[in-house]
């Protein structure tokens, strides 16, 4: 074995050694600000589908073929949540606005997609939009914010569609105000432009917009949201809009390779977040603002030269807290805390791109409803003395 593929060995032995110590550190932790199933054993999994799933529909019915049945009873809900004519549901949100952006160029005569660099199809879809769909996108601003109307309106070529990330999530879960986000949409129907919202977050996104959510979804020509970023679900996502765009979008999502035979336990796991997730989020997200100012005191108290939570007070229930030390002492620390406090504020970190600093996305949700405000100080002074002098 030469040098090099020693190294990267070692590498990949040492990554799988700190992975396997997180898991068991998550599952062995008594507190946490929020909780996800990521790292929870498949038992865990189908137990909840069993507990709750008699609540959402009715598990004598026969399973799911090609998309009908509980698949199709999960649409018509969605449709109905967001006041869309037609909904259709994806394995994945990739596929989703592939899909729906693809359906759009073909209507508009417009290939190209404005939306913001940030953007989860320029971040996380290596290129998917050129690469697959034949798509090109420009970018009505740099800023770490959605555009704003005058930009939508300089932009200075054609557009088929505005594509508008609620919230943008690379930007710390940003949202604009209700009025903004008329203004620019206004903006977008000037330039002839249709309107698609990558709803991934949506739900979560009306407290902040002060607005129903199918008045926030009525808005744009259509919509994509998902299911377990914020409902629990296994994942999964639905595309809504007009009934003819939906239909198309159906024919779309077979070429593309996501006309499964059997979706039940990912429908049903949606069904249930709808029921059981989705009217917390306003408590979640109210609670995220009590988190963000405890943490906020919490660094000053301890004496730290410089830290931030982004945005101030949170748009929705996830923020961004920014450090000055590099991802892997703070890493470390919080693992730590996980293992020897039993205790989950903070977990991953990630390298900024400015020297010497690091930021983490904290999530509150139903087990963070339990921390008070003097808890979290408490959580962040325990972190702090677990960092490097």
């Amino acid at each position: 074995m030469s040098e090099s593929s020693e190294g990267r060995q070692g590498a990949q032995e040492a990554a799988d050694g700190i992975r396997a110590r997180r898991i068991t550190a998550l599952r062995a932790v008594r507190r946490r600000v929020g909780g996800n199933a990521l790292h929870a054993p498949v038992g865990d999994r189908l137990r909840h589908l069993l507990e709750h799933g008699p609540d959402a529909y009715d598990l004598d019915q026969p399973a799911d073929l090609y998309g009908d049945r509980i698949v199709e009873t999960l649409e018509e809900r969605v449709a109905g949540l967001l006041g869309k004519e037609g909904a259709v549901f994806f394995p994945t949100g990739t596929m989703a606005q592939q899909v729906a952006l693809r359906c759009w160029a073909g209507r508009t005569g417009n290939a190209t997609v404005a939306l913001h660099p940030l953007s989860h199809p320029e971040v996380h879809e290596r290129d998917a939009l050129g690469a697959v769909s034949g798509l090109r996108t420009v970018h009505p601003t740099m800023r770490p914010g959605l555009p704003n109307a005058q930009e939508v309106r300089d932009l200075g070529e054609p557009f088929g569609t505005l594509m508008l990330e609620l919230p943008l999530r690379e930007a710390g879960f940003v949202l604009p105000s209700w009025q903004e986000l008329t203004e620019v949409v206004a903006a977008a129907r000037e330039r002839e432009a249709v309107v698609h919202f990558d709803g991934a977050r949506l739900w979560e996104s009306v407290p902040h917009l002060g607005h129903p959510l199918d008045e926030v979804a009525g808005l744009a020509d259509s919509v994509y949201v998902s299911f377990y970023k914020s409902l629990g679900g296994l994942g999964g996502a639905v595309l809504a809009g007009p009934g003819t765009l939906t239909e198309e979008a159906r024919i779309w999502r077979h070429r593309y390779g996501g006309q499964i035979f059997h979706q039940f336990p990912t429908v049903l796991s949606a069904l249930i977040g709808l029921d059981r997730e989705l009217p917390r989020l306003p408590s979640y997200v109210a609670h995220a603002r009590v988190v963000a100012d405890a943490i906020r005191e919490g660094f000053a108290a301890t004496g730290l030269p410089w830290a931030r939570v982004h945005p101030q007070v949170p748009h929705t229930h996830q923020f961004q807290v920014w450090l000055p030390y590099e991802a892997e002492p703070l890493e470390e620390a919080a693992l730590r805390q996980a293992e020897e406090d039993g205790t989950c504020l903070f977990w991953h970190w990630t390298a900024s791109g400015a020297p010497g600093t690091a930021f983490t996305e904290v999530t509150v949700n139903a087990p963070g409803l339990e921390w008070t405000a003097d808890d979290v100080k408490e959580a962040v002074a325990r972190f702090v003395a677990r960092l490097p002098g």
